[in-house]
């Protein structure tokens, strides 16, 4: 697994990630998605936005997350490369702010693959364990 794979899910589509902590699983979550989208090897590295978010959850704060970067993407047309959070804070409140790398969507260079509505909270899983944390989030498409 290179930081996430895919789920099996029926009429959605779904990913586990995992990371040395919970940010680095965020980050993973964000690449598979995105991979999910588009191949993220196409992707040039032309723009950088910041995106600062807090929830009162740590379930709350992936979901806005990824559908902040949905929202980038159905809005604006920007797809993303690479996540580089700068701030994470997953114990005593929820937020993190982050600067996500890429382009606009272009037909003619990027694949279009699954066109995610949203990141859902059904069965969704954040679990912490001694090697790092998983994560487990089914998308609406």
């Amino acid at each position: 697994m290179n930081g996430w794979d895919s789920i099996d899910i029926s009429g959605d589509a779904g990913i586990r990630a995992q990371g040395r902590d919970c940010k680095e699983a965020f980050v993973n979550a964000a690449s598979g998605m995105y991979s999910l989208v588009t191949d993220p090897g196409s992707i040039d590295e032309k723009i950088s936005k910041h995106i600062r978010l807090s929830a009162s959850s740590m379930d709350s704060l992936l979901v806005d997350f990824l559908n902040e970067l949905i929202f980038m993407l159905d809005a604006h047309g920007f797809v993303v490369r690479r996540v580089d959070i700068q701030e994470f804070e997953a114990d005593s409140g929820f937020s993190l702010s982050a600067v996500i790398h890429g382009e606009e969507f272009d037909a003619s260079k990027h694949e279009k693959r699954l066109l995610i509505k949203a990141a859902t909270y059904h069965k969704l899983k954040i679990e912490r364990n001694s090697s790092g944390c998983v994560i487990e989030i089914i998308f609406d498409i």
